[in-house]
């Protein structure tokens, strides 16, 4: 059994794309996954699953959801030692900044620095990005919301082709722990 950490992009903000959390434990419950968890309201479930295809889970998870709701939710679900390795490659020193100052984008896939070529780094400053094993780090001192990196970040032609969905670095670090194996 391998606990994994669902990431729903896009639901329960600005009152469109509501999925209620129990609803979503329900969900996942009767998709036959075991130890099932929310955390937040924001689209996090941790659960425990036989298979390990990443890919098909959050696949079988993303139509289960537009069943359920009638609506498409992009799904991206992560076990727990490539969100552990996240966390630990952190370019950034976590330890001194404020949570809301550190988030990580995870994406559906591997990204290149020719991505994001077109950003202009120093106009930028002080925030600053760097990318990592299918994610970006963003290092934003006003937090996320007054972010005009995180804007220039999430373009649609730069995202394209992506499921891409950020977490700031209090939830990236539960998530690390909710799915964690038992000591």
């Amino acid at each position: 059994m391998t606990t994994y950490a669902a990431l729903l992009r896009g639901i329960n903000v600005g009152g469109a794309k509501k999925v209620p959390m129990a609803d979503l434990r329900a969900l996942l419950t009767g998709l036959g996954h075991t130890g099932v968890r929310t955390y937040l309201q924001s689209g996090q479930a941790v659960f425990g699953a036989e298979r390990s295809d990443e890919e098909s889970l959050a696949a079988q998870l993303s139509r289960a959801i537009e069943g359920r709701f009638g609506f498409p939710v992009d799904v991206l679900v992560r076990e727990h030692a490539y969100l552990k390795s996240v966390a630990e490659a952190c370019p950034f020193p976590a330890a001194d900044l404020a949570p809301k100052q550190l988030h990580v984008t995870y994406f559906s896939a591997p990204v290149t620095a020719e991505r994001y070529a077109e950003i202009d780094r120093t106009a930028h400053l002080p925030e600053e990005f760097r990318l990592g094993d299918r994610c970006l780090y963003l290092y934003a001192p006003d937090g996320l919301g007054r972010s005009k990196l995180a804007e220039a970040l999430a373009r649609t032609r730069l995202t394209k082709g992506l499921i891409a969905t950020s977490r700031n670095w209090n939830t990236v670090r539960k998530l690390v722990e909710l799915t964690a194996p038992p000591a």
